[in-house]
């Protein structure tokens, strides 16, 4: 994957205007943190906004979008709803040096866990201390996009556990993200459930505030994660028939893209973006 972390698939296999800050502050809701504290007011992107997902490179949004998820690296597009992209439940390639050796999740045999279609290994979050650390570490990412400007946060991997050889399990993932919650409330921002619709009805406990989802549309989830969220819904798909599948059913509700599948830039030659 490039170093400004190219898109995630769903996991099977196993500009701005006047009235788009409006918009955002009208959808100020009160949030309460998973951890008991007082609650604290965070912006929600505008339902059935204008959406370009741009993780895999920032470039001048078209016209007509309103929301825009972006890498940590990268920065906040002027006037818009933006979405910071950090990969908080497995090791970005080329960052593997960066994490100390026991918080790389490994096996019964000792070898790493990998995530062999991103080549990603994941992180070990199956203890209240390590997820303690890891938390530690990307909530650092999640204080650089409040100060960059950032409006929300999208911790990718959210299920991680699927691909972890059982090693670790939904009760990890929620008490983890629980974590980065408290802390991207606390820094003034809002926070995404990226895909595992099979946690929605854990979403107030982990702390969540909205979602992005890719291929909900190839995978009829679309209406759980509607109905979850009040149709504070972005959506990625990957593939036309997905895509058709999604503008067809809700269209006319959420925050639906079409993307290839590395997310390019708009001068690659593999670039591709629609909308319903």
């Amino acid at each position: 994957m490039p170093a400004s972390h190219a898109a995630r698939l769903r996991r099977r296999w196993v500009l701005a205007s006047v009235a788009t800050a409006a918009a955002a502050a009208a959808a100020v809701v009160a949030v309460s943190m998973s951890s008991g504290a007082s609650a604290s007011e965070v912006a929600l992107p505008p339902v059935h906004g204008g959406f370009d997902y741009q993780i895999g490179g920032e470039y001048t949004p078209p016209k007509g979008v309103d929301i825009v998820s972006r890498d940590r690296a990268d920065s906040p597009a002027d006037g818009l709803y933006n979405i910071c992209y950090v990969n908080a439940f497995q090791v970005q390639p080329g960052e593997r040096d960066q994490w100390p050796d026991d918080l790389l999740l490994r096996d019964r045999d000792g070898d790493l866990v990998i995530d062999t279609h991103w080549k990603e290994p994941l992180l070990d979050i199956s203890t209240a201390k390590k997820r303690e650390r890891v938390a530690e570490k990307v909530n650092g990412w999640i204080d650089g996009c409040a100060e960059d400007g950032f409006d929300a946060v999208e911790p990718d991997n959210y299920d991680s556990y699927e691909r972890s050889q059982k090693l670790l399990t939904t009760t990890h993932a929620k008490e983890f993200m629980a974590l980065l919650s408290e802390h991207a409330h606390a820094q003034g921002l809002a926070i995404a459930q990226k895909n595992a619709a099979e946690l929605l009805s854990d979403r107030k406990a982990a702390g969540l505030d909205f979602a992005v989802v890719e291929e909900c549309g190839q995978y009829d989830e679309c209406g759980e994660f509607a109905k979850a969220y009040d149709d504070h819904v972005v959506v990625v798909e990957y593939g036309e028939d997905g895509f058709a599948k999604a503008c067809a059913g809700w269209g006319d509700r959420l925050s639906i893209v079409l993307r290839d599948e590395d997310v390019s830039t708009d001068d690659g030659e593999d670039y591709v973006r629609e909308t319903c």
